[in-house]
């Protein structure tokens, strides 16, 4: 009878019961022996090696095996054979018994050959395959978080107590969620600090290597190099990983109207003939937070229609450049954050995939004024409560306006910019606030800063000049107030009236664009005030402004016949 195994492979064990036989990360890269664990060839690595000398120049033997991320041991004969091949030569000796090496013209040509093939440049990728383990053993190898865990992750910010019932359950799924509510509530800090629950590290690898394609995923907009703690980082210091792998905090992943369905593909690139991996790849084991949904460029059906399966099986289907298909691990929280209600925007089969349904509201005052309160601590204000109050009162109470998470940020943002405009220390002060208000939300809404609207009516705040009437507080008809007549529907000082018996020339448009003879029907005295009349005799004509010309004085005008 053979003797069983002792070691066995571990992709064959059930996914559920990976991070019960791994370490304690449920995944470790360790160190490969050679090429055929590595999961290379030797003409893939000669590629290598041949183009990273000929972009840099000259390097030592051990500094090709760094930026390669493979061990020296394996590097060290490969580099070898290659000097036998007259590919590369020694240009001098290097300490720890190593040398430098350049490339001779065979090998320049043999480089240059292999750029037009391939020019990527970067730590050797890793197999597909390997990639799918890491995911599989990693996704989901988290302890369930309770409402003290959840409490402790968004501590940092404040909170409807009704959402932790909500949110718990939802993170614990490690299925999709919709955020929805008005715009400013942090929806996008609140996914954050959910994916802050699964606090655990995760590895990544630079690149993935498939049927001779190599797919980019390491990307340092969404993946941050982690900071072990102290009792983690002798355990990592002192093991030898695979240098092909990076060690980062769970990723979260946030795109916003500028999504289209090219980002949920692999994208090639003909010049370098290397692929970037789509962005529900860059988020497993993670959080993809679609920003906004229903404003992007694609419609939402598409979209959705796109991830309706993968939110099923969990298992996403890639197509590569020479057409072959593989298949990719779904596995991270998908969250759709959107100002709409997610059943304006999705139908009943999509919603079923998509299982919570969470509400973001507007804060209370009283969670609105702890805002203002660590706001004015994190950017060194002092904290005055009785100017928050005044503001509360003055642009949202009076004016009816709906309280926002981010206002109080954005707010004092303006207030401190203000200070150092003006060479003082940040202080909050009413006055600075209101000039913040006026920048933040327009300058109408400021006592006095109104314009008139469209239809002539005039807006709050607006300064009525002397004898000034508008269409929308005067009668149609009225009677005559001393030397006063009736006025028409159009400004009095641009207008006049239409006389009963005479059909005028003008009546009821602009006089500036009427033709410069044309004779006016009425003496202008009778429908002005006698008061206004003075001051517009020693005003200069607009008309004559406009056009160019001389006219006569108001006074002339009066004085012709009609």
């Amino acid at each position: 009878m053979k003797a069983q195994p002792s070691v066995r492979d571990t992709d064959s064990f059930a996914s559920e019961v990976l991070p019960a036989i791994l370490s304690e990360d449920a995944f470790f890269p360790s160190e490969p022996r050679n090429l055929e664990e590595a999961g290379l060839t030797e003409m893939f690595l000669e590629a290598l090696v041949c183009q990273l000398l000929l972009g840099i120049g000259t390097l030592s033997g051990r500094k090709i095996s760094e930026k390669l991320g493979l061990p020296f041991a394996i590097i060290e004969p490969q580099l070898a054979q290659f000097r036998v091949r007259q590919l590369i030569t020694h240009a001098r000796s290097a300490p720890l018994n190593d040398y430098y090496y350049s490339l001779t013209e065979n090998g320049q040509r043999r480089a240059q050959v292999q750029q037009k093939i391939c020019s990527y440049s970067g730590p050797a990728p890793v197999p597909l395959m390997d990639y799918v383990l890491s995911v599989e053993a990693q996704a989901n190898h988290f302890e369930p978080i309770t409402r003290k865990t959840l409490v402790q992750a968004i501590q940092g910010s404040t909170y409807d107590e009704s959402w932790l019932d909500l949110l718990g359950p939802a993170v614990n799924s490690n299925s999709g969620i919709f955020l929805y509510g008005s715009p400013g509530n942090g929806k996008t800090t609140l996914a954050k600090c959910l994916t802050a629950c699964r606090s655990q590290d995760i590895w990544v690898p630079h690149a993935i290597i498939d049927d001779g394609n190599i797919i980019k995923l390491f990307d340092a907009s969404y993946h941050h190099p982690s900071t072990v703690g102290n009792s983690k980082k002798n355990f990592v210091a002192n093991q030898e990983f695979d240098r092909r792998w990076i060690r980062i905090r769970r990723p979260t992943v946030v795109v916003g109207g500028e999504l289209t369905l090219d980002n949920l593909e692999i994208r090639h690139d003909p010049r370098s003939n290397t692929c970037e991996a789509p962005l529900q790849m860059k988020s497993n084991c993670g959080c993809l937070l679609i920003d906004d949904f229903g404003r992007q460029r694609v419609a939402p059906a598409e979209l959705l229609n796109r991830w309706i399966v993968p939110l099923e099986s969990r298992n996403d289907f890639l197509t590569l450049p020479t057409g072959k298909k593989i298949s990719v691990p779904f596995q991270q929280i998908i969250l759709f954050s959107t100002n709409l209600k997610p059943e304006e925007l999705v139908d009943e089969a999509f919603m079923r995939r998509v299982p919570f349904k969470i509400e973001i509201g507007d804060p209370s005052r009283v969670e609105f004024l702890e805002i203002f309160r660590r706001s004015c601590e994190a950017m060194g204000f002092v904290w005055r409560p009785d100017v928050a109050e005044q503001l509360l009162d003055k642009h949202y109470r009076a004016k009816g306006r709906a309280l926002r998470r981010c206002h109080p940020r954005d707010l004092l943002q303006q207030v401190k910019s203000l200070c150092v405009y003006r060479g003082e220390r940040p202080d909050m002060r009413l006055e600075y606030l209101d000039l913040a208000c006026r920048n933040y939300f327009g300058p109408g809404d400021l006592p006095g800063s109104g314009v008139a609207s469209n239809n002539g009516n005039l807006v709050k705040g607006w300064q009525t000049p002397p004898g000034y009437q508008t269409p929308g507080n005067r009668p149609r008809s009225q009677p005559n107030v001393g030397n006063e007549s009736p006025i028409s529907n159009t400004n009095p000082l641009l207008n006049r009236p239409s006389v009963v018996g005479q059909r005028p020339s003008i009546v009821g448009s602009n006089p500036l664009l009427a033709p410069i003879d044309s004779p006016l029907s009425a003496p202008v005295s009778k429908t002005i005030p006698r008061a206004m009349v003075a001051d517009m005799e020693n005003q200069p004509n607009p008309i004559s402004i406009l056009n160019g010309n001389e006219l006569p004085p108001l006074t002339a005008i009066q004085s012709q016949p009609t």
